[in-house]
């Protein structure tokens, strides 16, 4: 069965500048320039390739929900090398948001989608063999539907500031405390975006139009603007962006289950990432392989979810698969290389298959227990990838 024909938005995909009474400077291009372009420097390329730690003792690396941004692969390759040098089992598929990446033998995808009995947007990572790249048609269309459809958010972002959507800034600035000249900066730096973004919009890295794009673009007055204006103005673009995202209608994403069915088609493995965002999906009942029980973003609820899966596994019926248990370290390379005081601290901080709980004590008594160790994990997931 082939997946629905991905459904037309209402967002145009790409920008449509209003008045701007300034005008874009020779240093506006540079900083446009700067936050957009893919080239690394000889120093960001050792902050790739050169972590400032090893884990020599980590023999098991199972990495299934990274995001190498813009960064090349082969770079990631010497990373994991530093990291694991001692390492005998891996299983390491790289996530990008709604764009299949393929490192090594496998590929993978982390897909937004939706689902209409919970009525909220979902995500599915998705992973296959590379062998099985040929046959990924009709999911690439969905991908390529799905990732201008939410790369649209970004103008939805913009428009807000340039074309103000006065109730969002309103609520933005009285949660900030953003006086009149932190909304103005914020709104003039938008504008310059904006009809940056229209005139290079053909010769862009489809990974740069992001809504980060409009944060790293504000960033580059580091050396203009005092660090307290600046942050004040970073902390209100946020709310602002918050506020559009709460608005932003998922129900032109494809379905879960389309995108599940296709997946399986193809042969691929289905993890859920992060399911403590969405707690109703581990009541649906889809036809996946496993979900993540731990991910940075949440430790909380680490054993409540193993023992969920623990539970579905013992009452199912024996010609069911059982679900696995993932740990996602959900890393973003981009932001290793980004300078120090414009990083979002928390997803800097998180390292590619770095995923303690796995050598947690008291988890690993839970885990044996639930004939669920990283070792298991990677031979079982592994097994069905080629199957």
């Amino acid at each position: 069965m082939q997946l629905i024909k991905g459904k037309q938005g209402k967002h145009d995909h790409r920008p449509h500048p209003g008045p701007f009474k300034g005008e874009i400077t020779a240093e506006d291009e540079a900083r446009f320039r700067r936050v957009v372009t893919t080239e690394l420097s000889r120093a960001q390329e050792r902050l790739i390739t050169q972590p400032p730690h090893s884990y020599p003792r980590q023999q098991e690396v199972l990495a299934v929900h990274w995001h190498p941004e813009f960064v090349p692969l082969e770079l990631a390759a010497r990373r994991i090398e530093h990291l694991y040098p001692n390492r005998r089992e891996e299983l390491i598929i790289p996530t990008q948001h709604n764009q299949i990446t393929c490192f090594g033998d496998y590929c993978g995808v982390e897909v937004d989608c939706f689902s209409q009995g919970f009525q909220r947007k979902v995500q599915l990572l998705l992973h296959f063999e590379k062998s099985r790249l040929e046959k990924t048609g009709v999911l690439q269309g969905a991908l390529e539907h799905t990732f201008k459809y939410r790369s649209s958010q970004l103008f939805d972002f913009i428009t807000t500031l340039t074309k103000p959507v006065a109730e969002r800034l309103e609520r933005a600035a009285r949660k900030t405390g953003a006086d009149e000249k932190i909304v103005n900066l914020v709104r003039d730096q938008a504008a310059r975006l904006e009809i940056l973004l229209d005139r290079h919009y053909d010769t862009l890295p489809r990974d740069n139009i992001k809504n980060k794009l409009l944060r790293n673009f504000l960033e580059t007055l580091a050396d203009r603007v005092e660090r307290p204006t600046l942050s004040r103005a970073q902390c209100f673009l946020q709310a602002v962006k918050q506020e559009v995202k709460a608005e932003f209608p998922f129900t032109y994403f494809y379905r879960t289950s389309e995108i599940i069915e296709e997946a399986r088609s193809i042969g691929a493995g289905i993890v859920i990432p992060h399911p403590e965002q969405f707690w109703p999906i581990l009541l649906a009942e889809y036809d996946v392989d496993g979900y993540e029980i731990w991910n940075p973003q949440s430790r909380e609820y680490t054993e409540f979810l193993l023992t969920v899966l623990f539970n579905k596994n013992r009452d199912q019926c024996r010609s069911q698969r059982r679900l696995l248990a993932f740990m996602g370290d959900d890393t973003h390379l981009g932001e290793k290389i980004i300078a120090p005081h414009a990083q979002n601290e928390k997803k800097a901080a998180r390292e590619l298959g770095f995923q303690p709980p796995w050598d947690d004590l008291n988890l690993r008594k839970q885990l044996i227990k639930a004939d669920l160790e990283r070792s298991t994990v990677i031979a079982e997931y592994r097994a069905r990838l080629a199957g």
